[in-house]
């Protein structure tokens, strides 16, 4: 048994005696919230007491149920291995790499980890991200890849598991770019892999894109076994802020797939929405909205399992926004609705909290004693999980100290300097923007090697977005992932959020507004993507390709229909120009 595995079992002695209520994922009030890519920090460089905090600061009360940890965003990187990105939390920047691979050594958060599995809550690894576009050439190199994560941060055994002896709960697949081919073979063998361990019980779960089907995930979400999938009711034309638009709100879809097409028909569907304003470029609505648009699907669809958040450094900053849908949703004992809140601790003053348990077993070879302890402080404090121990064999004790921008060891402290990685072919930076009409949603993670893909006429630009806003596809040297993901990136806490984000420093995953830069994934929704550039009216002659149903458009594409010229607001596949999507804009004759 390895150093990690014989740690986990250790540790997993000292959480027992911890209370816990256990993950249901029948239940239809579940919240899933990603943690990892500082989405919030990345659009708010200057408000760095928000930022990120450990994950087991986001586990202390039972408003969140599911953690995607975000992202595992390259599949085969040095000695064959993936690596991660947690943008200030942990990189290979700043924390160091395991030697021979480029995976981050993140063990400092196995505690952290368990802390919070000890709470009810699953944790999972979640693949890809905006610039995770990862592909197998074969179904072998995709069931290699399955065993591969399972010993790395599943069930498995090896002496390179970034999280130490944390036993994650699962996997999440957020593929947004590259293609899913085969990928049904690599959640088979972790399906096979988990089965033959028997025991404990672990998670598949996907975030696709809200237009049905999704131009990455569906084909796989045809062939594979999952257990929820969290649709990404943002950044799209069929996002949250056109909930009353029967041509745009699709969620009906979702449901006939859950049940007439998916592989596992008790599979979970749930809404997908920003956290703030500033988490994505469009779909963002407030908790009491939010909430009422989820108790209403769940009354119409009996595969609603609950909403997911991007992410949870925007939620906490935006008046625990996650805490404020949960106790909308959530269901008492009696299968209705309960108005009674939910308890929290106070967060963001400097107080401290301690919680300790103590057992002690007899048995014929000796005793056991375990001791559990938390000590939890405010943005300004320390957040310490630490567990000792002592059975006949010895003592083992691990602890983790974390702070915040003003503390120690902080997840997101700034220094000032830009960042860059480097490897044998330069220094690039991933990020992807996904815009609504409102503004521009990227993805971002930085990492080595310079590209650049251009489409049409503008470079490294790969445009998924509402109105006017783009997803871009170019690498840069300062990234981000979210809510704005147009980013400068600032040495530690390069970040992500879905939304709207600026990275900061190391390398990021982010998903948000403005420019950001998304290395090697075009945006294709369908077999055939639009091109054009931006064509101008003469007049009299359209210049503009003539629109076709069977092409995919991005926000800014032109076409000529009708002896018009139309502009393309955002991602559209079959919406005829003119129609009631209300998809395109009419730039007059041309």
């Amino acid at each position: 048994m390895s150093p990690f595995r014989l740690a986990a079992a250790l540790s997993a002695l000292c959480l027992a005696a911890l209370p816990a209520i256990a993950f249901d994922n029948s239940r239809s009030d579940n919240l899933a919230v990603y943690w990892g890519q500082n989405s919030y920090g990345a659009t708010h460089l200057s408000d760095t007491a928000n930022w990120q905090k450990s994950i087991d600061y986001y586990c202390q009360d039972d408003a969140i149920d599911a953690i995607p940890i975000a992202f595992l965003n390259v599949f085969q990187s040095t000695g064959g291995f993936p690596s991660i990105n947690l943008a200030s939390t942990c990189n290979t920047d700043d924390n160091g790499v395991f030697p021979g691979t480029s995976l981050p050594n993140c063990t400092f958060l196995a505690s952290a980890i368990e802390y919070c599995q000890s709470r009810g809550k699953i944790v999972t690894i979640s693949l890809g991200g905006a610039t995770g576009a990862a592909s197998f050439t074969s179904a072998a190199q995709a069931t290699a890849f399955g065993d591969t994560i399972w010993d790395l941060f599943l069930g498995g055994d090896s002496q390179l598991r970034p999280f130490g002896g944390a036993v994650l709960d699962g996997i999440d697949l957020d593929i947004e770019g590259g293609n899913t081919v085969y990928f049904d073979s690599f959640i088979a063998r972790i399906r096979e892999l988990a089965s033959i361990a028997g025991g404990k019980r672990y998670y598949v779960t996907a975030a696709p894109q809200c237009p049905y089907p999704d131009g990455y995930l569906g084909t796989v979400l045809n062939l594979a076994s999952f257990d929820a999938v969290y649709v990404q009711f943002y950044n799209n034309w069929c996002g949250l802020q056109n909930y009353n638009n029967i041509w745009a709100w699709d969620f009906s879809s979702w449901d006939t797939w859950a049940k007439t097409v998916s592989v596992n028909p008790d599979v979970k569907i749930y809404i997908g929405a920003p956290a703030s304003s500033t988490a994505a470029g469009s779909g963002y609505v407030d908790a009491t909205t939010l909430g009422n648009i989820a108790i209403q699907q769940r009354g119409n669809y009996s595969s609603f399992g609950g909403v997911m958040l991007w992410d949870a450094s925007q939620a906490y900053a935006n008046n625990r926004y996650d805490l404020q849908v949960k106790n909308i949703i959530k269901i008492g004992t009696g299968g209705s609705t309960t108005s009674s809140p939910l308890t929290v601790p106070t967060i963001g003053i400097s107080t401290t909290t301690t919680r300790t348990s103590t057992t002690t077993r007899a048995s014929t070879t000796g005793t056991s004693t375990r001791t559990g302890s938390t000590t939890r402080t405010s943005a300004t404090g320390t957040s310490t999980p630490s567990c000792t121990c002592t059975c006949s064999s010895g003592t083992s004790t691990r602890s983790s100290t974390r702070t915040s921008a003003t503390g120690t060891s902080s997840r997101t402290s700034v220094s000032g300097t830009s960042s860059t990685r480097s490897s044998a072919t330069g220094t690039s930076t991933r990020s992807s923007t996904r815009t609504s009409a409102t503004g521009t949603s990227a993805h971002t993670s930085t990492r080595t090697g310079t590209s650049t893909r251009t489409s049409g006429t503008s470079t490294g630009t790969s445009t998924r977005t509402s109105a006017s806003s783009t997803r871009t596809s170019s690498t840069a040297t300062s990234t981000s992932r979210s809510s704005s993901r147009s980013s400068s990136s600032t040495r530690a806490s390069s970040t992500s959020t879905r939304g709207t984000t600026t990275s900061t420093r190391a390398s990021t995953t982010t998903k948000a507004t403005t420019t950001s830069t998304r290395a090697s994934s075009t945006t294709t929704r369908t077999s055939t993507t639009s091109s054009s550039s931006a064509p101008t009216s003469t007049g009299s002659t359209c210049t503009a390709s003539p629109w076709s149903s069977g092409t995919t458009y991005v926000g800014g594409n032109q076409v000529s229909y009708n002896g018009h010229l139309w502009t393309a607001k955002w991602w559209s596949y079959n919406d005829v120009p003119g129609g009631p999507a209300g998809v395109w804009t009419d730039n007059g004759p041309c």
